[in-house]
């Protein structure tokens, strides 16, 4: 059965040039984002409106998705840590064992606190915009599972956010771990998030107009916060405090964060259920 398993020893660093590093995980996002970006412009297209509001949409929400990642993670898993090193939990640096500052990247991003600045932004947008706020959510709901896909994929080349160990035949051994096998969490992530995408489609583009505007949103974050919510199972925990959590409440920080998303999904989805015959003919 061991020989069954696959064994994954990745270089996160794809090319390094002249101190400059490509690292796979940078290059999901990239893609992610791209991604994201050209479904939005064809629904853009679809619905007749400028290519100007969706470039200030994506600007106010790339803003809120990077802000929101990465306090997310600092302030929901390292609190004490960043809330010492304010300069850290801001820009892309860490310091050395000198006590000099060198330029390290972001080393942590939550897709918790990334959903929180996206409905943030995405706040500001619509007031700002004169937009109606259910079809800015509907749209960026559409996309972000899609986006969600390739950062778990990042996640699976950095071999981060790795599962329990497992003799399933689907066990993965990260080398950069240990030796055994285990879940892949981050691709469990990945294919939910995908099939999540490919079922908006179809609500988006088949049987939205049957519903108010932000059912969409609605369905969208009480499935990925569900999906979330059960993976959760299958992984280590990131911080050490999160086994003091499970013993109180038998969930971890990731559980205890998708709980509220999952709830105010389905509270949406019952409001901003079907139309009604008088709203047709209103609309």
């Amino acid at each position: 059965m061991a020989n069954l398993f696959t064994v994954w020893e990745n270089d996160p660093v794809i090319v390094e040039f002249l101190g400059f590093q490509l690292r796979y995980y940078g290059l999901c996002w990239a893609l992610g984002i791209a991604a994201a970006m050209f479904v939005l412009r064809k629904v853009f297209e679809k619905e007749k409106l400028s290519t100007e509001l969706l470039s200030s949409l994506f600007f106010y929400i790339l803003i809120g998705v990077f802000v929101g990642a990465r306090l997310g993670h600092c302030l929901f898993y390292t609190p004490l840590y960043y809330l010492s090193h304010p300069v850290e939990m801001l820009l892309p640096v860490s310091k050395n064992e000198f006590g000099a500052y060198y330029f390290s990247g972001y080393s942590g991003l939550a897709s918790h606190g990334g959903a929180i600045g996206i409905v943030i932004t995405a706040l500001i947008f619509a007031k700002r915009k004169k937009q109606n706020l259910w079809d800015v959510f509907d749209k960026l709901a559409l996309v972000a599972p899609l986006t969600g896909f390739f950062i778990r994929m990042g996640n699976f080349f950095n071999s981060e956010i790795i599962g329990k160990p497992t003799n399933f035949v689907f066990g993965i051994v990260f080398k950069s771990v240990d030796n055994a096998p285990r879940h892949p969490a981050q691709l469990y992530e990945a294919f939910s998030y995908l099939l999540i995408f490919i079922f908006l489609l179809y609500v988006y583009f088949r049987i939205k107009n049957k519903y108010k505007s932000g059912f969409t949103f609605g369905i969208t974050i009480l499935l990925i916060f569900f999906a979330r919510f059960i993976i959760e199972y299958c992984k280590e925990v990131q911080e050490p405090f999160e086994n003091h959590l499970k013993e109180i409440l038998f969930v971890d920080m990731g559980q205890l964060l998708s709980l509220p998303f999952i709830i105010a999904g389905i509270i949406i989805i019952v409001l901003r259920n079907k139309i009604s015959p008088n709203e047709k003919n209103k609309t």
